[in-house]
């Protein structure tokens, strides 16, 4: 039983949807969200990374950068640039990019079905970026990124959903800088809206691809607002956080990969031996090279490329977390070989997105004197529902989504 509910977006007028939509808030450096409101100062940046509008030496988390966000909020209300849909609607989505295309909803889902864990996390969160959403949530009065979520893909909701681009009006199209395609249909027949809310109270369960801190923010302000509301009835917009929600099917996972900057004392030949007790090794003519299956991982050291294959005494096929390569990685090789013990805190292991290929690596070994990069396979949709169902949760860096969701299409106002 899953609730897939309308809502009455805020949105920018068509016309200036390309420069006041940006990137997700977290894939940022400062420099680049400088450079972005610089260029168009009617950026939703203004909004998720207020900051950028005090001297570098602010805070990001002091209460003057989230009431600056909240006054910037309202100003692109009160100046035209953000407009409230008439009545409740969901929207369709589509990214395009790279030949791969996703099709998914726009709507609110119920923080009730979160709490009791019908909405599948995989993540463990952190407390400091929970209180940064929670408090950016409570004073802006309102979810500004959606959560992005998936569910096992049923063929009748595709139909709806190509039913419902057939029928909807289209209100965005176009490119952003990353050459992603974004197009917005805003659905508001509300024979197909029962429809689509009829199919999703079918499907058992939904599961948290990206954005567990939004996810667990939402949850957060919802208990508050709801021990501030004597008359709370449950259907308060609070009650509801903003998502997009794809089948599984049409999700595009990348690698997440790894590079140390030193072998922990070892000198390469013992690093190699140590190697050879739980992994198979060859070396590889194919450079940069990237796993060709599960299990198998590329390793670059001084310069050469090596295939390093877990060999079957170290998989754990029953366990959906001990299996996963991540884990495979961090268990066998990064802790007891490199010493890595909490990967995401260890300053001698940075992680490079799929996004920026294997060369990546490469370059990033040899012009910064790091050691040795690890090419991952990525980790599959299945796999992580797999460690979701048995409320699991996976090693950090686990998964590289592409294309990221876009902020600033839509708020949902609490």
């Amino acid at each position: 039983m899953s609730l897939i509910r309308p809502f009455k977006g805020l949105r920018p007028k068509k016309e200036l949807v390309e420069e006041f939509s940006c990137p997700p808030y977290d894939v940022l450096e400062e420099e680049e969200v400088k450079e972005i409101v610089t260029k168009h100062p009617n950026s939703f940046l203004k909004v998720t990374r207020a900051e950028v509008e005090f001297d570098e030496n602010i805070d990001p988390h002091s209460e003057i950068v989230y009431k600056k966000a909240k006054e910037n909020l309202e100003n692109f209300k009160k100046e035209g640039i953000l407009i409230e849909e008439e009545k409740p609607a969901l929207y369709l989505y589509r990214e395009t990019w790279n030949g791969h295309s996703q099709t998914g909803i726009f709507a609110t889902f119920s923080v009730d079905e979160y709490q009791k864990g019908l909405i599948k996390k995989h993540e463990l969160t952190r407390q400091d970026k929970e209180d940064d959403r929670t408090k950016h949530i409570m004073i802006l009065e309102a979810q500004t990124g959606p959560v992005f979520l998936t569910f096992k893909s049923k063929e009748n909701i595709k139909e709806l959903i190509n039913t419902g681009i057939d029928k909807a009006e289209k209100i965005y199209d176009f490119k952003d800088e990353k050459n992603v395609y974004h197009e917005l249909w805003v659905l508001s027949d509300e024979n197909l809206i029962k429809e689509l809310e009829k199919a999703f109270s079918e499907v058992e369960a939904l599961y948290i691809a990206d954005g567990h801190h939004r996810a667990a923010a939402a949850s957060r302000t919802k208990e508050i607002l709801k021990s501030r509301n004597p008359q709370h009835t449950g259907n308060e917009e609070y009650n509801f956080f903003m998502a997009v929600v794809f089948p599984h099917d049409e999700l595009k996972i990348l690698d997440y990969n790894r590079v140390v900057k030193d072998l922990n004392g070892l000198t390469d030949e013992e690093f190699i031996e140590k190697l050879s007790e739980n992994f198979e090794i060859f070396e590889v003519k194919e450079t940069p090279y990237k796993p060709k299956s599960r299990h198998e991982f590329g390793i670059y050291i001084n310069k050469k490329w090596y295939s390093l294959k877990a060999k079957d005494s170290i998989i754990e096929e029953n366990d959906p977390v001990k299996q996963l390569d991540v884990y495979i990685l961090q268990n066998y090789l990064l802790s007891p070989i490199l010493g890595i013990e909490n990967p995401r805190k260890d300053p001698r292991i940075h992680f490079i997105g799929g996004i920026r290929g294997v060369k990546a690596l490469e370059e990033w070994i040899d012009g910064k004197d790091w050691k040795v990069a690890f090419s991952m396979y990525p980790t599959s949709i299945e796999e992580l529902m797999a460690v979701a169902d048995v409320n699991k949760t996976m090693p950090p860096k686990s998964t590289w989504f592409e294309p990221k969701l876009r902020s600033g299409l839509l708020i949902h106002e609490i």
